[in-house]
């Protein structure tokens, strides 16, 4: 069993036990073909959760278990990659352990073994990958690499059973801020993405030197409910015709002014702070994707990623894109967190072409997404 406290399991998961394909399909959506059935079993250990999930088809959870590691790492405001590796490695095995208890299936039954190999932390990117490629081995199951980010675009697949490619994508987490063209289920194409900090990391530094516990964004979300966002004009960076950002300089724009207002002695509303930092930074974020989707003609958006559980961009893109006569989309909230579900999900897609992966697979930490000026 997993260390006390450290389990949660993700909701939607099909309540009862089933090894039944056809029953965990029906209730996932419809497959075209059926020699494309697909039963992956995923992990993902990039960062400091540690994840196994069972997903049949891409589209139908059977399981998502995920072990935390917020309580460990909070008292130092942040994560420490080397507490991440070890906490990993204890809670591996158990965590895949039970996500097949929870699927009501063995080993033996899963088509492949899908695993996040970046980007990441080295230290925890290697225990999923050593994991993974050890039991493809032992078992004789293929072996699927996920692309992390790309997995945070396919947490929506499983979500929304309907939606389909092609769409514009806004991918936000800790370490990463992107816009993405989703041409098809295997044709992503990078258009921009932050040339600095990103997004989720300025709100966890923000919420730092303000004194705010880690994670910072959703403390940041809770206390700007309570203030003025015109209190303060907080900066905006690389405005105009571009899919980049940047908030590096929004994040010194915060610090020196609250540097400035300690040094005179002048009372700060942290509110005030936390509301003018949030939506300087979710301002940002919808108008370059809503460029993009008016350059692109997509009639649909989707919001990936950590940041995706944040009030104010979710607000703020629905009303925009009930505006314009656009669909959008984002996971739930237990979804936008890492997750295996959306590895898995992101594999069946890699899993029907024959995209795998040999034992020879290693961490690459600075995995990025394809990179491709298409149609500009």
């Amino acid at each position: 069993m997993l260390p006390s406290g450290s389990l949660a399991v993700v909701s939607g998961v099909i309540g009862t036990r089933k090894s039944d394909r056809q029953t965990a399909l029906a209730a996932g959506g419809k497959v075209e073909e059926r020699d494309r059935l697909s039963l992956i079993l995923g992990l993902e250990t990039s960062c400091d959760e540690t994840s196994a999930a069972v997903v049949a088809d891409g589209r139908a959870i059977l399981s998502n278990i995920i072990s935390s590691q917020i309580d460990f790492h909070q008292k130092f405001g942040g994560v420490v990659p080397e507490i991440a590796s070890r906490k990993h490695i204890e809670n591996v095995i158990p965590v895949v352990h039970q996500a097949l208890e929870e699927a009501g299936i063995r080993l033996e039954e899963v088509d492949a073994i899908a695993v996040t190999y970046g980007p990441g932390l080295v230290g925890a990117l290697l225990v999923g990958v050593a994991a993974a490629k050890a039991m493809a081995f032992a078992a004789g199951k293929k072996l699927l690499a996920v692309n992390h980010l790309e997995g945070h675009i396919f947490a929506n697949f499983l979500a929304h059973k309907t939606l389909e490619p092609p769409f514009i994508a806004l991918v936000v987490s800790g370490g990463h801020t992107s816009l993405v063209f989703i041409e098809d289920y295997n044709r992503l194409n990078l258009l921009g993405q932050t040339r600095d900090d990103a997004a989720g990391e300025a709100f966890d530094k923000i919420a730092r030197v303000m004194g705010l516990p880690y994670p910072g964004g959703p403390q940041i979300d809770r206390l700007a409910q309570d203030g003025n966002p015109q209190a303060i004009k907080f900066p905006r960076a690389l405005v105009g015709n571009n899919y980049e950002f940047s908030f590096s300089g929004l994040k010194s724009a915060v610090l020196n002014y609250l540097n400035s207002a300690r040094q005179q002695g002048q009372t700060v509303n942290h509110a005030d702070v936390a509301a003018s930092f949030q939506v300087a930074v979710v301002d940002s974020l919808v108008s370059k994707t809503l460029q993009a989707v008016s350059d692109y003609g997509m009639k649909k958006v989707v919001v990936a990623g950590g940041v995706a559980a944040n009030s104010l961009l979710r607000s703020t893109l629905t009303k925009s894109c009930a505006n314009r006569g656009l669909s959008l989309f984002y996971p739930p909230q237990e979804l936008c967190t890492d997750n295996a579900a959306m590895i898995a999900c992101r594999a069946h897609y890699q899993y029907i072409t024959g995209n795998f992966a040999d034992l020879r697979l290693n961490a690459v930490p600075s995995l990025a997404l394809t990179y491709e000026n298409i149609g500009q």
